[in-house]
């Protein structure tokens, strides 16, 4: 199982495989051509609501991290978990985000899940 995770921003490399936008918004300032996404399972992203309120600086991570798992509980998130972890038996997933820190993030908790 290999997933990983990496910027959008960062350019492609042969090694990532099937590259997933983990992001409900596209990224500023990056084209489609230029971002080579394969998939953009947004019923996988964290919901707008629970965005702003970590955003909002008013939870912890620990927080963000259930209730963002919760979310992923739901049947349409959890049906797209499942695929991707199939797809991730079959060589490279890369989960792409335009997060600063893309290793403490969302991401961070997909990949963490996706290689359960």
């Amino acid at each position: 199982m290999s997933v990983r995770v990496r910027r959008v921003y960062d350019p492609p490399e042969p090694g990532d495989g099937v590259r997933v936008l983990v992001d409900r918004l596209w990224p500023r300032g990056v084209s489609r051509q230029e971002a080579r996404i394969d998939e953009w399972p947004r019923a996988m992203t964290p919901s707008t609501g629970l965005r702003r309120w970590y955003h909002s600086g008013e939870g912890s991570c620990e927080e963000f991290r259930r209730r963002y798992e919760a979310e992923l509980a739901e049947p349409e998130a959890a049906e797209l978990l499942e695929h991707f972890r199939k797809l991730s038996r079959q060589g490279p997933v890369t989960l792409v985000t335009a997060s600063r820190a893309p290793q403490g993030g969302h991401a961070a908790v997909l990949a963490g899940l996706l290689e359960k």
